[in-house]
């Protein structure tokens, strides 16, 4: 019997009502996620990419309820917590962490490495005795690999990739399942992404934790995650293993993305594909593929109707009409 998975998300929207111009008789709407399905099994990683504003942050904050849902359904380990009133949702909240972008903002500048791992215990009201929690606060900064000396230090002490490491034992204070990972190494160096990322794997299998890795790094998408889905303008538009996503791209937009990686052998006859024009504002979306004001081969079918995301068998699922 399969296993059920631990996070299941049904048709999820998250819209933003701004103030009506003035003299117009309607609001206008941001539809920052826009009817995003997706499932997450304990243990997995699922790498989600795209260009800045497509709503990945916006994605991973409502998952875990940090964000608001406009509509659709969250389910974590069976139970729907889209809607939970704040008081049952702080008693399972503890289960889903996030990792931010930012590795200062993200720390309260005024606690101690000590008292910043020792707050999620508290809420939570894990670690026993005080004495205890020193414990594991110890534990904590071993695993991800700092010194126990360093609880007495403040944030401003220490560099980017360690703060990023502080992050990490903080969201694995609460003993969670799931971890949101957003753009966790974009702000790195790229020597301190390789130790991060390796660290998350570690952790990983040590622990036993799903990730939900948010980036636009492709790359690095293929090096961490089992599964990944690319966004576009609040939509996914493929899905699939991260390796067949990164190798044999589908969708037009994924085979720009791809196209973009930089390729150190020089042989190589990847044809870089570039796109013309920005991407569509979400206030004012286009007709039909919301891709296909950008899409080197757009038809005249693409310009108004929308494709919706088929599932092509053995876990690929692609919204362009190409592919019907």
């Amino acid at each position: 019997m399969i296993p059920p998975p631990l996070l299941d998300v049904e048709d999820l929207r998250v819209h933003f009502h701004l103030p009506a111009p003035l003299f117009s008789g309607s609001k206008a709407v941001v539809r920052a996620v826009d009817g995003v399905s997706l499932t997450l099994k304990a243990g997995e990683t699922v790498g989600l990419l795209g260009e800045s504003g497509c709503g990945k942050t916006t994605l991973g904050r409502a998952v875990i309820r940090l964000g608001p849902v406009t509509s659709g359904t969250v389910r974590f380990d069976g139970t729907d917590i889209t809607r939970l009133p704040e008081s049952q949702l702080r008693r399972r909240r503890r289960h889903f962490q996030m990792v931010f972008q930012d590795p200062f903002t993200s720390l309260n500048p005024r606690f101690t490495v000590g008292e910043t791992l020792r707050e999620p215990m508290e809420v939570h009201r894990l670690g026993g005795t005080p004495a205890e929690r020193e414990d594991r606060i110890r534990e904590l900064l071993e695993a991800v690999g700092l010194e126990a000396g360093h609880r007495h230090r403040f944030p401003h002490e220490f560099s980017g990739g360690q703060r990023q490491r502080i992050g990490i034992a903080r969201a694995l204070a609460a003993e969670p399942r799931l971890i949101v990972c957003d753009e966790p190494v974009s702000a790195l160096d790229v020597s301190v992404q390789a130790q991060v990322v390796n660290l998350l794997q570690d952790l990983q299998q040590q622990r036993g934790l799903a990730y939900l890795f948010i980036s636009h790094d492709l790359a690095v998408v293929e090096h961490l995650a089992h599964r990944a889905l690319v966004m576009y303008l609040g939509r996914v538009v493929e899905e699939a293993t991260a390796r067949d996503l990164c190798r044999r791209p589908l969708h037009p937009y994924t085979q720009a993305l791809v196209s973009a990686v930089p390729v150190i052998d020089p042989a190589s006859k990847r044809r870089r594909i570039v796109l013309s024009g920005e991407p569509p504002s979400p206030l004012h979306p286009p007709s039909g593929c919301p891709f296909h004001p950008r899409c080197p081969v757009a038809e005249a079918r693409c310009r108004v109707e929308n494709p919706a995301l088929r599932d092509l068998g053995d876990g690929r699922k692609v919204a362009c009409h190409r592919e019907a």
